[in-house]
């Protein structure tokens, strides 16, 4: 039995299977609509979610099996102070694999310890958010053709943002991968991404505070939004929320090929202008999402399709 906690736990060649398989799931979904009859998905999220919870509960049902779950800690047993641990002792009996949000770095790997199903990793604090890095990859893949000898701009919150941390775990993986980290001072990347990540991979990266310096040079632009809820302090998210805003003149900067991505959701970092630029992929990148959970999920249920 296995678990999805990052993206490390798959090899390169065991995530491009998984991307395969997504890819053959979105030419011919009517091949996989009967496969998890029977099968159960758990979405335990103990933080909001509204893309990541839809979306295994979606996938699961593409595949012909069933969700059940809660959506915050106060609708379940967290609230009189349940563990982790005997929740999803609780839960393996009830379902054939469970997909886990919690605020607390590191909460899925305990429940994936004394877990009897597989334990997909659906977002830890700031730490990790491996199925939204499988979706970003498979949305790159699939729109630009390649996942090598390219240059990434990640602007935002580099800090907190856990789908930023776990792309660039991801993409150091592949060759000739250029980061370009737009941030400012505040939020940018911790330093162990930056030296035990980065520094160690020997891939080329640059930290930058301007938006507008980087443009013209990305193959991709992964937008995020300055997350409230990681925040200590009212007056620093306030201070930091309205540091970038990408608009239309911004985009006349950047190359004609190049793609805009989100994790989403967006807050004002991305003006509805944008939204019908042809190099906006953010709401194509959701519906990967649903083809890439479907593709885990059949991984790790190990599902056989004849």
């Amino acid at each position: 039995m296995r678990h999805l906690m990052s993206p490390l736990d798959f090899s390169v060649e065991e995530l491009d299977q998984v991307l395969d398989l997504a890819d053959d799931i979105k030419k011919n979904p009517e091949k996989y609509a009967h496969v998890c009859e029977g099968k159960k998905i758990a979405t335990l999220f103990y933080e909001p979610s509204t893309r990541t919870r839809l979306s295994f509960e979606a996938a699961m049902m593409n595949l012909g099996g069933k969700a059940l779950g809660f959506s915050s800690a106060s609708s379940s047993s967290a609230a009189k102070g349940e563990s982790v641990a005997d929740t999803i002792r609780v839960v393996s009996c009830f379902a054939d694999i469970c997909a886990m949000r919690h605020p607390k770095e590191g909460a899925p790997l305990v429940a994936s310890m004394h877990s009897s199903i597989p334990v997909i990793n659906a977002g830890d604090g700031g730490h990790q958010h491996p199925t939204q890095t499988l979706t970003d990859l498979l949305t790159i893949r699939s729109e630009k053709g390649r996942l090598d000898n390219i240059t990434v701009g990640l602007c935002g919150d580099l800090k907190f943002g856990r789908t930023v941390h776990s792309l660039i775990e991801a993409l150091v993986r592949y060759e000739g991968v250029k980061f370009v980290l737009i941030s400012p001072e505040e939020l940018r990347i911790p330093d162990y991404i930056r030296d035990d990540v980065l520094r160690a991979s020997g891939h080329e990266f640059e930290e930058v505070i301007r938006l507008e310096d980087a443009l013209p040079e990305l193959d991709i632009l992964y937008m995020t939004r300055v997350q409230k809820e990681r925040f200590f302090n009212e007056d620093d998210y306030v201070r930091m929320k309205d540091f970038y805003i990408l608009d239309k003149e911004k985009m006349r900067l950047a190359p004609s090929d190049m793609l805009v991505l989100h994790p989403l959701p967006r807050v004002n970092e991305i003006s509805t202008e944008v939204d019908s630029d042809p190099r906006a992929v953010y709401f194509k990148q959701v519906q990967y999402g649903v083809y890439v959970r479907m593709a885990l999920i059949l991984t790790l249920l190990e599902v056989d399709i004849c």
